[in-house]
């Protein structure tokens, strides 16, 4: 199983860069993870590879607790197919990525940019792995 997220545009910011670079650094020690950049949001579902699992990232969306998203994890593993985050841009979403997706998570109801979005998605993701090897990365509750 590998995750994969495919996002809007390219991470500009050197510190928000440098900021996924380590994130993923230390998440590839636990799971297989690539990102894929595409131009715009018509173009997401073709860096989604058949048969992905596909969570969309979107406001309207289930917001989960660090714990709730380490849970998807374990579920996700057990279940052996490739995840795949859809991040939009400026725009959001397209009806047909959230269409497609079977889960539809939110960050928070606050607005945040793409390329922070990736590094908070990395991060999560990053936790979540922590969490389930009770590593003391995660001090939450």
């Amino acid at each position: 199983m590998r995750y994969r997220v495919v996002a809007v545009g390219r991470v500009r910011d050197a510190a928000l860069r440098a900021a996924c670079d380590g994130y993923l650094e230390r998440l590839r020690r636990y799971a297989r993870v690539e990102e894929r950049e595409v131009k715009d949001e018509a173009r997401l579902l073709e860096g989604v590879i058949e048969g992905s699992r596909l969570v969309a990232l979107s406001e309207a969306g289930e917001q989960w607790t660090s714990e709730q998203l380490a849970d998807w994890t374990a579920r996700w593993e057990l279940d052996g197919r490739d995840v795949a985050f859809a991040i939009g841009g400026a725009d959001a979403l397209p009806v047909a990525v959230l269409g497609s997706a079977e889960r539809t998570w939110s960050l928070s109801r606050l607005t945040f940019p793409h390329e922070l979005a990736r590094v908070i998605v990395y991060e999560q993701l990053y936790r979540a792995y922590t969490i389930r090897r009770g590593e003391p990365y995660h001090r939450g509750s």
